[in-house]
């Protein structure tokens, strides 16, 4: 079983940047790939970036390439999602979720995954 906490949300202006963090409870972080989803109220959860155990690998949403950033760092058990030049339509919760290996052709996909954390609201005023 792994355990996954988000932080870092918050209320922010368009523009501005946030790093949010998920942190992972288990001592085989390595070997989980991890995703980044957001669910907007009234919308479905959707995928944001993913990014493979040895972080040779990522995948972006294409609403947020170039804007959002996921990275890790393995020996801290902890996954981030850099967001710059934020926008009043990021606003959603923001989940991170894990899954042994990486998903090369389903890691967009919600039921690719088995963890998820409890969520961050990351809200953007105009």
């Amino acid at each position: 079983q792994v355990q996954l906490s988000e932080s870092g949300g918050g209320l922010v202006q368009a523009g501005d940047s946030l790093r949010l963090s998920c942190v992972a409870s288990t001592r085989a972080f390595d070997n989980y790939a991890m995703g980044w989803f957001r669910q907007a109220p009234g919308q479905e959860r959707e995928f944001v970036a993913a990014i493979s155990q040895s972080h040779s690998t990522t995948r972006y949403a294409d609403s947020v390439k170039g804007r959002l950033t996921i990275s890790r760092d393995n020996a801290k058990n902890t996954v981030y999602l850099q967001m710059i030049s934020l926008k009043p339509e990021d606003t959603a919760i923001y989940y991170c979720a894990a899954r042994l290996g990486f998903a090369y052709w389903t890691y967009a996909q919600t039921d690719s995954y088995n963890y998820w954390g409890q969520g961050t609201q990351v809200t953007v005023s105009s």
